[in-house]
């Protein structure tokens, strides 16, 4: 079957793409960093011939909840501070973990609107911030790996396809992986968003959330949630009707979430009466080597081809 969004949509507008030479500043916005993991992060990063900027709160620690880097307006005010900031090119968050949720509503987003657009890349709880960024500045960000994270520092190919989406996004537009398959079969056309599902769950309610995915091929993926609790967050979108007319669905990686039967079973109990096509296991999110996902940008959903194609690079080509 092929499905096509409600309203066909353009997607968001795309920051351009980096060079070497360029600036980028790695915040935090949730958890507490290791210091360890930011040098070997900052050191990938300065091998592709960018200049790195951390943020002055990133190796803080809340007083009081050590679960949080530092504040939530001292991790806010970090984050403003880089947007705004004229010199800098792109902002990476350093890691995910709770802690978003607390601080998104301190950012001023009419300030940060007066910015240029310029990529801005993480994952996991980061999820917030990308719906923040779609919702209230109209710009497309990258679905990405993080400064410390496992992946980033660990696993080449995980680098090196965040590399080619910042500096070559062309080469980038065709997403797959070897394990990618159709849960539910069929094409669809769409604009992508999502993230990690708990997170966006969260949202729902709150006034950063969209009233619904329609029109949008929509990427979920979790980590170390019971396949119990997966049918919950997924009731959740389903009741709530941010599943309402969305076109088409790729799922990602399910990292501790049990045996991948069972969670299989679960989404397609969940989603498999949406109608429309799922792409199981495209190969993003919490796994040791995860693809970067452009958010906002026009792309076909072929579940039977098991591909994620965009229809425009993720980022705008930068004139010379």
């Amino acid at each position: 079957m092929d499905q096509h969004p409600t309203t066909p949509g353009q997607g968001l507008t795309r920051p351009p793409q980096l060079r070497p030479g360029d600036h980028i500043a790695v915040v935090a916005t949730s958890g507490p960093i290791e210091p360890e993991r930011l040098t070997a992060g900052c050191a990938i990063l300065r091998s592709w011939g960018l200049r790195v900027t951390v943020a002055p709160h990133v190796l803080d620690t809340h007083p009081t909840l050590g679960y949080l880097a530092g504040t939530d307006a001292d991790r806010a005010a970090d984050l403003q501070s880089a947007w705004l900031d004229p010199t800098v090119d792109a902002v990476i968050c350093a890691r995910g973990g709770y802690g978003v949720h607390r601080m998104v509503d301190l950012l001023d987003w009419t300030a940060m609107r007066t910015a240029r657009p310029k990529p801005f890349i993480g994952f996991s709880d980061v999820s917030s911030l990308h719906e923040a960024f779609a919702r209230h500045l109209g710009l497309a960000t990258l679905y990405g790996p993080l400064a410390t994270g496992a992946s980033f520092v660990s696993d080449g190919p995980t680098a090196e396809h965040l590399r080619r989406t910042l500096f070559d996004p062309a080469a980038t537009t065709v997403l797959t992986s070897p394990t990618a398959e159709p849960l539910v079969p069929g094409r669809a056309r769409g604009v992508t968003a999502g993230g990690c599902v708990h997170v966006l769950a969260a949202e729902r309610g709150t006034p950063a959330a969209r009233p619904s995915y329609a029109g949008s091929i929509l990427v979920l993926e979790d980590v170390n949630e019971h396949p119990y609790q997966l049918d919950r967050l997924l009731t959740q979108f389903l009741r709530s009707g941010a599943l309402d007319g969305v076109a088409g669905i790729a799922l990602g990686s399910w990292e501790g979430c049990g045996r991948p039967e069972r969670v299989r079973e679960v989404m397609l109990d969940r989603l498999g009466g949406l109608g429309v096509p799922v792409l199981w296991e495209l190969g993003f999110g919490h796994c040791p080597s995860t693809l970067t996902v452009p958010l906002g940008v026009p792309a076909l959903l072929d579940a039977n081809a098991g591909t994620l194609t965009l229809d425009l690079p993720a980022l705008a080509e930068r004139p010379l």
